[in-house]
């Protein structure tokens, strides 16, 4: 399926980002270690967010399928940069699952971290590495 997100240099070193579908806006900044302000996502912020969305959404319907609370459920993502080149180098972090999960689970719960397209489609050499509290 193909889909359209329209991007245009707004200035000052910001892009504006258009969803194709729904027409929601949302700006993107450079961050402050690449010579920018940081006011807001940084193009690869929201390719760290993307993960974490994703993981959740995957988990979520997996949660809806197998009759499980999965109210409240959250990731906490950290995104570590490397230079030469300059690209996303690890994204770590933690899940926090509902109070209650059987072992198992959890390990189903867990295993939607390795299902996500987002993750698959990322450089083989960046670190995905979530945790579950």
């Amino acid at each position: 399926m193909a889909f359209k997100i329209n991007a245009v240099y707004a200035g000052d070193d910001q892009v504006e980002l258009t969803h194709g579908l729904s027409g929601s806006r949302l700006l993107t900044d450079l961050p402050p270690d690449n010579g920018g302000r940081g006011r807001t996502f940084s193009p690869t912020d929201l390719a760290a967010a993307s993960v974490a969305s994703c993981v959740l959404s995957i988990m979520a319907k997996v949660a809806a399928r197998e009759g499980i609370k999965f109210e409240g459920a959250a990731i906490e993502l950290e995104k570590t940069m490397a230079e030469g080149p300059r690209r996303i180098a690890a994204l770590t972090g933690t899940v926090r699952l509902p109070a209650g999960l059987t072992a198992a689970q959890r390990d189903k719960l867990m295993a939607c971290v390795k299902a996500c397209p987002v993750s698959r489609s990322l450089h083989p050499d960046l670190k995905l590495e979530l945790k579950c509290l």
